[in-house]
């Protein structure tokens, strides 16, 4: 699975591209806590919700970054993409938590 750290998804975000799809997969709870302008809440735990939903929410071939607190539930959240025919999905590397101390300190740590 291909990974992004967060610096390079801060660079990803400066530069505009809006074809890239950002999901975030962590619980609205957490959302509340700390987020990140522009991802769409999957909660993990909600799968049952919207998981028949994704072919028509995301194109599979476009470039898919995949945020969570640290980067465990993201990891799944790729290879469950990936087997449902996504090519270019990314985690992102140590998560919101990374992000908050090594690019934004304004956004909380939790």
């Amino acid at each position: 699975m291909n990974q992004i750290s967060v610096q390079e998804l801060a660079q990803r975000l400066s530069s505009g591209d809006v074809s890239i799809q950002l999901v975030d997969v962590r619980e609205p709870q957490e959302l509340e806590i700390a987020s990140i302008e522009g991802f769409v809440n999957l909660p993990l735990s909600q799968f049952a919700e919207w998981g028949d939903q994704v072919p028509n929410l995301f194109n599979p071939q476009a470039e898919t970054l995949v945020l969570c607190h640290h980067g465990i539930r993201s990891a799944q959240m790729c290879q469950w993409l990936i087997a449902q025919g996504f090519t270019n999905v990314q985690n992102i590397s140590g998560g919101i938590d990374a992000y908050s101390v090594l690019v934004d300190h304004s956004i909380p740590q939790y």
